[in-house]
């Protein structure tokens, strides 16, 4: 029924774009008055969402997993209000991105964003996109081998992720006396760690994976450890109670699982070289082989 509806409203709006606008609702009337649709990205969440140089306009040039989902996702949104819009780019941060949601600064937003249950009281998510664990950086040779190490020791994690409960629930448990303090960004936090005011960085592993990467200068000094923390399952977030919005979302991701354009899209970012030449080199978990499998995709094949 909501398929035939998209349908019906995108024929409608080709037709008649100016009056059509009314019948709309949600996101999709927003951006249809508007005439442009809003990405969030992050500055330093490799290879998801990050600046890699800038566009014509002097702008900066977001790239990566998330980036180009949600480009998909645009792609549909103006399908289905028959119309092309502008698409806009607006940086978050991990503090910042849930209110740009909710409040309507940003459509989509495009990054590393763990879809729990607290996070689904104020926003909706897409199917689940990748599955992560936080991990521990660390400098190699600093003699931490695990979180039981950390005593008298400060851990860096980023402002308003799930890393930071995780890590101190963990701290708590092991009776560990370790000081936990907080960075802006991911970039800001491997600073921190880099300029020796923090002994370990904990974050997602596959976002670790990626500042090492790409630090082509230092990157080869740091480590994650093996010990994981939490089960971190990412999406696409967009506001919460828009079922037009929320069906298209799901119809863009089954195309691209039917079409196979989500294995790609993955392999593109975690198994091929990045834009400064290095490699993730991140198979597919069984989990996510999984995932895609339940939206049409059978990864095997």
């Amino acid at each position: 029924m909501v398929v035939r509806l998209v349908a019906v409203l995108a024929l409608a709006l080709a037709a008649a774009p100016a009056s059509a606008v009314e019948v709309l609702t949600g996101t999709l009337r927003s951006v249809a008055e508007r005439g442009e649709i809003v990405l969030g990205y992050r500055e330093s969440s490799v290879p998801f969402s990050f600046v890699e140089g800038k566009r014509p306009d002097g702008s900066p040039r977001a790239i990566g997993y998330a980036i180009d989902l949600c480009g998909e996702i645009a792609d549909d949104i103006q399908a289905a209000i028959g119309r092309p819009v502008k698409i806009r780019y607006a940086p978050v941060t991990a503090e910042t991105r849930i209110p740009a949601v909710t409040s309507g600064k940003i459509d989509l937003e495009c990054g590393s964003t763990t879809a729990n249950a607290e996070r689904r009281k104020q926003v909706a998510f897409s199917p689940v996109d990748y599955i992560s664990a936080t991990q521990l950086l660390v400098k190699r040779g600093s003699g931490i081998a695990s979180y039981r190490d950390l005593g008298g020791k400060t851990v860096v994690v980023t402002a308003g992720t799930t890393n930071e409960k995780a890590v101190r629930d963990q701290l708590a448990r092991l009776r560990i006396d370790a000081q936990v303090v907080t960075a802006p960004d991911h970039a800001a936090s491997y600073a921190m760690v880099k300029a020796g005011q923090a002994a370990a960085f904990a974050t997602d592993d596959v976002l670790l994976y990626g500042l090492i990467a790409t630090d082509a200068q230092d990157g080869a000094n740091y480590t994650v450890l093996p010990d994981k923390l939490s089960y971190e399952p990412y999406g696409i977030m967009f506001r919460k109670d828009d079922p037009e919005l929320a069906e298209i979302v799901s119809r863009t991701f089954t195309r691209l699982a039917e079409s196979r354009a989500l294995r790609w899209t993955y392999e593109r970012w975690f198994l091929k070289r990045l834009p400064n030449g290095e490699r993730l080199d991140i198979p597919m978990s069984n989990d996510l082989r999984v995932s895609f499998q339940v939206m049409g995709l059978d990864t095997e094949q």
